[in-house]
């Protein structure tokens, strides 16, 4: 994954809401295991990307309540693709890494059409508001961000 890919999904995790945040997970994820599908090919980088793919299966499935549906579903897909993963890292296949992407695509999908239903804030507080502004100087393009106050992130 790209710098400028991290840098902007950490933006969106400081202003996301929970459902957001599934929905960022299950990206990243898929960018993973894009980055160990190229790596396979460039025979560097794989198992990098399929640590980092499993990182943010293992919080998808931290993240499970299973006292409430679709949870128990949700975490036989998560075991799925964690067993899936695991082999095809094994064996170094990526046809074992499209299996996972065909199970996590819809899931993405599905959640980023009802992320905008959830009303509630963002689940980080004390995060750094983020504000389309970019400016042009000469020669760049600069970022300019709101509230740029010491305590970001971390309630006092």
């Amino acid at each position: 994954m790209k710098n400028e890919d991290k840098q902007q999904f950490t933006r969106r995790i400081t202003q996301a809401n929970s459902t957001e945040l599934v929905v960022i997970l299950y990206e990243m994820m898929l960018s993973y295991l894009t980055d160990a599908e190229e790596a396979l090919q460039k025979g560097d980088g794989f198992r990098e990307a399929v640590r980092n793919a499993r990182g943010c299966l293992n919080e998808l499935m931290n993240s499970l309540d299973l006292r409430y549906e679709p949870a128990p579903e949700l975490m036989r897909l998560y075991l799925f693709c964690m067993r899936r993963l695991a082999l095809g890292e094994a064996r170094r296949d990526a046809g074992l890494l499209g299996e996972i992407r065909r199970v996590i695509q819809p899931l993405a999908e599905a959640y980023g059409k009802i992320a905008g239903q959830n009303t509630a804030g963002p689940v980080m507080n004390n995060s750094q508001t983020v504000y389309a502004g970019l400016t042009y100087g000469r020669n760049t393009l600069t970022e300019n961000m709101a509230d740029q106050g010491t305590n970001r992130g971390i309630l006092a």
